[in-house]
């Protein structure tokens, strides 16, 4: 056995140690709550752009890119616009590489404020970013996403939009299908099953009606994901615990 072999048994060991370390696993929920209560998501950006991630689901993401190597990222929700400039970035990367020929994202979102438009467009990574304004449950955006994605090879989805039960459910139904086999569809924000409740008081969602268990609900149904576990194993901070979801088949 290699070096490099060695050391990638012994990390995935202690990744899987992490899953049956309750005291760990109860200290990371313990800052999960304490730090969601500050909005401490808030502090980051990328390149430039507010991204509203934490730190460790971002690390999470540029490794899952670089494992899929996907041609096309579709994003719901954007926001001030990071986390679309991240995946356009990380796609850059691998044309810089030699992985992919040319990569694009794909971001939709129900009200994309006009500044936040000015501000993606002026970007750098702005020519490889595609941007739809609507609903992204709507029977005539979906339509129009699908199509877009005629253009991608290997595919990768992210839902970060409304994260009420019922909607989350109906993104997976409608965009779970474009996601590549061996590639992922990564749910944003399943944490909200995982803190007090009083948190969301001001929220359409909460405990019971979230991401979280919008994926539990689909997967009842759809053997053709499975939840990565060791993703949660390694990074213990997440706001997407259960919301890895890869695609076997």
């Amino acid at each position: 056995m290699n070096p490099i072999e060695k050391f990638e048994i012994e990390r995935a060991e202690l990744i899987s140690l992490n899953g049956e370390n309750k005291g760990l696993k109860a200290s990371a929920l313990d800052f999960l709550t304490k730090s969601a209560e500050v909005n401490y998501s808030y502090n980051f950006s990328w390149l430039g752009r507010p991204i509203i991630q934490y730190p460790q689901d971002m690390i999470a993401m540029q490794e899952l890119i670089w494992e899929v190597k996907p041609d096309l990222i579709i994003e719901t929700g954007i926001a001030h616009g990071g986390s679309l400039i991240f995946s356009a970035s990380m796609l850059a990367l691998l044309e810089i590489c030699g992985e992919i020929e040319k990569g694009e994202v794909l971001g939709i979102d129900i009200d994309i404020r006009a500044h936040n438009k000015e501000a993606i467009e002026a970007h750098p990574m702005s020519k490889k970013i595609t941007m739809f304004q609507g609903s992204s449950i709507d029977e005539e955006m979906i339509k129009k996403v699908h199509n877009f994605a005629k253009r991608g090879k290997r595919i990768l989805v992210c839902l970060d939009s409304n994260h009420t039960h019922e909607h989350v459910l109906a993104e997976l139904q409608a965009y779970a299908s474009l996601v590549s086999i061996g590639s992922y569809c990564v749910v944003f924000d399943t944490l909200v099953e995982d803190l007090p409740n009083e948190m969301w008081s001001d929220r359409p969602w909460g405990k019971g009606n979230n991401p979280k268990t919008a994926v539990w609900e689909f997967l009842k149904t759809n053997d053709d994901f499975v939840i990565n576990e060791q993703i949660d194993n390694k990074l213990l901070i997440s706001v997407a615990s259960n919301g890895y979801l890869k695609k076997m088949k």
